[in-house]
Order: structure tokens, then sequence, then C-alpha cells
């Protein structure tokens, strides 16, 4: 990704349109409550949205709030996944919450893998509340959101799991081949964490709590408008940070991200008070020491948004708020937000083998238990197939021996990348299907021991190469038959199938699972970007008054890692982000 960079300074003057999330889903896993909180937010049990895993209570010494004090543990296979129904092309924020609280009473929390719509990100728990959240576009008519097994005796788990659709125009400077990872979204000078209701799109804006030669302003205007394409809450605007003195500068400082980065970043800019005509708040963004935007004048009742998309920073890398020589008022910032862009989004398992796996779903509940992209990431496919190394990726083996499956299969044929096929062990009956015969790789089919009747189609006794196994069919037309017998190419090495009897009674059909279960859709392929973008909870609860710290780095809590506001002249690092879950009483 080139590290060439843009800026936009937009001064909204539109006019007022109300603003919602069309997908509003707020999932509490391991629960079976349907509930309204104090937000407003009415929260659901997860338990129709995933069949595997096990729920838990945490420890009653460590409960934080009603939403966290439920979660879910998953102890068998390789990945497990939440289905979320969306339109395609859709923008959504995800954010997958855990709070461990000791619910195993072994002190030690788990690493794992968490997966959004395949996309792979080592998550490393801790004792305090974590959270991730990422925007995308979706491209397909459901998202994923897996949790995944990276560490022996190590269980994934999950608290809660947010998905808002967002406005089509909303963070639409980053093309939508990549994706946002939250770094930290902040709202200088408020005492309290601001969400739902207050922000329609349940962003979670953190208090920025200002330190030493620095001061919070309050903004004397009623009503500003915010129909900016972002939407900041009208809330996050009406505080900001400003110097004591006119001369002084605001630094913003990246000391809190671990290595160089491509980032989006957006500076809200609002004027907190009526300007006499002799009053003028003028100031520059600076980048370290380099002038970086024209002067920006905040307007009263309104706001100035300032983005920077695709710029590559380091830890060292600064922005300054620096006043312009005819300014009278020093700088000030009501609000930021501060994303990691992603790696470009590469396509996800072809949408014909995906199609074809979900006719295999709807004929066989059993199989329903496997969900998320079959192929990806490339280390957690689907139990039971194969697939190629290139992209996208193709199924080019079904492995379904002993799966206990009963019926006849659907229509496989557009899975043309197929090579091995084993249904043996199974009960399914009827005709061998013709569409088998028809797959132009197909090497090795085992059909021995099920209840296939008839004789054999012609399409495969007659295809060259193929290693087919019959046997255990007995109403299969008889060995002496010759319209039953099947021809192996000399090249292949397989030997001619035979017919055994091997009857095994049927079953019959379960009821099929309303849960959708593949995601086919285009995969973002980011991987290790997602382990620096958890941010964690730190929750006070002796105390109304929210002063934390909040740090960035996953199993870390505060300290050197949490960003900080700096005067000009002294370093201030008693700036603070207050509790991102105040009182412990929302998510």
């Amino acid at each position: 990704m080139a590290s060439s960079h843009f800026f936009l300074l937009v001064l909204v003057l539109c006019v007022f349109s109300s603003v919602s999330a069309d997908v509003f889903v707020s999932l509490d896993c391991g629960s079976s409550e349907t509930y309204t909180d104090e937000n407003s937010i009415v929260w659901l049990g997860d338990e129709d949205y995933i069949s595997n895993g096990k729920s838990y209570v945490v420890k009653s010494s460590n409960s934080l709030s009603h939403v966290m004090d439920t979660l879910r543990v998953f102890t068998s296979r390789n990945k497990n996944c939440y289905l979320i129904k969306v339109e395609k092309g859709v923008r959504v924020l995800i954010r997958a919450s855990f709070n461990y609280g000791n619910y195993d009473g072994k002190s030690s929390p788990p690493s794992f893998s968490l997966q959004f719509d395949g996309n792979k990100a080592n998550v490393k728990t801790s004792d305090q509340l974590v959270y991730y959240e990422t925007i995308y576009v979706v491209k397909g008519d459901y998202l994923s959101v897996c949790l995944a097994q990276t560490v022996a005796d190590q269980f994934p788990f999950i608290s809660a799991l947010e998905v808002r659709s967002l406005d089509s125009n909303m963070y639409s400077h980053v093309d939508s081949n990549y994706a946002l990872f939250l770094n930290r979204r902040v709202a200088y000078g408020s005492n309290q964490t601001i969400r739902y209701i207050d922000d329609p799109y349940d962003r979670i804006w953190v208090p920025g709590i200002p330190g030493n030669g620095l001061i919070s302003v309050s903004n004397e205007a009623t009503n500003i408008d915010t129909t900016q394409v972002d939407h900041p809450p009208q809330q996050v605007l009406q505080n900001a940070i400003s110097t004591i003195n006119s001369s002084n500068f605001i630094t913003l400082n990246m000391k809190f991200l671990p290595f160089e980065v491509p980032i989006y970043m957006n500076m809200y800019f609002s004027e907190v008070t009526q300007l006499d005509s002799n009053q003028t708040r003028s100031f520059r963004i600076l980048k370290d020491i380099e002038p970086f935007s024209d002067p920006i004048l905040p307007p009263y009742g309104n706001f100035t948004q300032l983005f920077v998309s695709n710029l590559t920073v380091t830890p060292n890398t600064t922005f300054s708020l620096v006043p312009t020589p005819d300014s009278t008022l020093p700088p000030l910032i009501n609000a930021l937000e501060l994303f990691i862009i992603s790696d470009v989004l590469t396509d996800g398992t072809n949408s014909q083998d995906v199609e074809s796996l979900v006719s295999l779903q709807d004929e066989f509940e059993v199989l329903q238990e496997w969900n998320g992209d079959p192929c990806l990431p490339t280390s957690f496919t689907w139990d039971w197939v194969n697939c190629s190394s290139d992209g996208p990726p193709r199924i080019t083996a079904l492995y379904l021996s002993g799966f206990n499956l009963s019926g006849s299969l659907p229509d496989l044929s557009s899975m043309d990348a197929l090579q091995t096929i084993d249904l043996s062990g199974n009960n399914l009956d009827g005709p061998i299907p013709d569409f088998l015969g028809t797959l132009p790789n197909l090497k090795e089919l085992n059909l021995a021991n099920n209840q296939f009747s008839g004789s054999i189609p012609a399409s495969l006794s007659n295809k060259n190469g193929l290693n087919i196994d019959i046997s255990g069919n007995s109403d299969l037309c008889s060995q002496s038959d010759e319209s039953c017998q099947t021809t192996t190419d000399s090249s292949s090495g397989g030997n001619q199938p035979t017919t055994r009897s091997a009857k095994s009674p049927k079953k019959k059909k379960k009821k099929k699972n309303k849960l959708p279960i593949i995601l086919g859709t285009t995969i973002p392929a980011f991987f290790l970007i997602w382990a620096i973008v958890g941010v964690i909870a730190i929750l006070n609860y002796n105390s109304k008054k929210a002063t934390a710290s909040a740090a960035i780095t996953p199993g870390k809590t505060s300290g050197g890692n949490s960003p900080y506001v700096e005067a000009q002249g002294n370093n201030v690092d008693n700036v603070q982000m207050a509790d991102q879950y105040e009182n412990s009483t929302n998510v």
C-alpha cells in the first residue's frame, strides 16, 4: 500500500437530517435472556446465532455488568462462528468484547484467534475487559465472526458481540478494499463515555481528561449541526481541550503505536463560544515539525473535520495544533478517531463452491455445525474439506466418511475443482448421481457402504483416470451384470470396484436448521495487525469519576502506552482517557 496521504477540511453547512443504523445487533454471549439496558440497547441471548459452545457465568467477585457477566466458551472444532444477516455492500462496525472474569478458576486468561469474515487476529485477553472493533464493507449477505483455538488447552471465549451498520458515506475516504481497526476514539474534555443513544451508530467515545497546561472547555452552542459524512454525535462536540495560554500548542502523540503502520484519522473541531469581532481562533496542524494543513478556524454551532488517510506513521510521529500568528485564542480539539488501515482485501472461497456447500448443508443437518468461510484463514479450514492454495480458493476434496448422512446427494456439479470425494460409511440411497461423472478433475470417488441402488452411470463407468469404490451397496445391480461394472483407467492404478453387501438401516432426515451456514464473500487478508488494536477497559468502581488511563495494547492496563496530550514546553503525562464502561453499567 502506498505511503501517500491526503487530508480534507470540510465545513459542514448542510441541513440536519436524522441518522440511524439499519442493522443493530447486540448479543449477550452465553446468555439466553432478552432485555433492554439503561442505554436503551436491546440485548439478545446468542443461542439463535450459534449452535456450539458452552455458557459460563463469571465469578461474582469479578462481575462488571449484566452484559459482561456471561460468556460462551468453545472447546471443540477448529473455529466456531457467529453469522449475522446484512445486506451486501453495507459498511458495518463490529465490536467483540471479552471479559475473562476467571470463569474457570485458573486465573489464566487465554490467547486465541479472532476472525472477522476469514481475517485472522491473535487475541490476548487479560483480567480486564478487552474489546476489538473494526469497520469495513461486507461483500456478501452475511458476515461471520469466528473464535478459533491457537494454543493447546487455551479455549477461546466471547462475552458480547455487537454489529452496527453505518451510512454508506461514513468513513468512505478509505477504499472499500480496506478495513479500519480502531485504535482509539476520544471525546476530549468530556467527563463521561458517549455512546448510544447519543450516538445512533453506538460508537464508544472515551473521555479525554486534560492534565497540566490544558483545560476543558464547554461549548456554549445549544445546537450543533453534525451532518458531516462521518456523523460525529453532537455530544462529543459540546466539550473540548484547549491550552491555558493562547501562544501554547497541543501535541497529539503516537507513542502508543507499537510499530510503523498506515492510519486513518479524524479530528473534529467546533468553536465553543461566539467570538467577538476582535477575537480569532486559528491554528494549523503540524506533522512532526512540518506544516500539514491550512489554517483551521473552527465554526460556532457547526464543526470542521480534518481526515488523514493512508498516511504511514511511527510511534515517534506527532501531530501538533499550533496557533497562527494572527490568532488571539489558543487551539482546541473536541474529538479524535484513530484507526489502523488493513492490508488489501482478497477474495474468499469460490462462490460456486460455497453455494454447493450450502446445498449440502441444507440437505444434511449434521454439516450445519460448520460455518464461516470453509477455506479461510488457511490454517482454519473446515474439517471435511480440502482447499487449493491459490486465490480465490477452490474446494478440492470432500471427506464425509462416517457422517451418518442419509438421503440423496444434491447436485454438486458446479464444484468442478473436486479431485476427491469420500462418502463411504453413510446411509445415502437412490441411484448414484450422474453429475459425479461430469466432474472434470475427479480422481478418487469412494461410495462404499451406503444404500445406493440401480446401475452405475455410464459417465462414471467410462471416466478415465478415476479410482472408484462402490462396495457394500447391496441394492446396486449384481456384479455379474455388465451394466454395473466400472472401468478404471490403467494409469490411475485403481482396482475395478466390487459390490459387497453392507446394508445399514436408513434414518429419517432431521429438521433443517434455520441458521444460515456459509458466508460466501470477499475475504480481507489482514492477520498480524489486529493483535495491536484491542482496547482494554479499566474499571474503577469505588469512584464515580472515571479517571483510569485507557491502554491500547491488549494485555496491558495503563501507563506507558496511554495516549496523552502535550502542552508547549511541558510533557503532560497524566492526561487520561476515562473508563470506557463507567461504573460497569453498560457495554
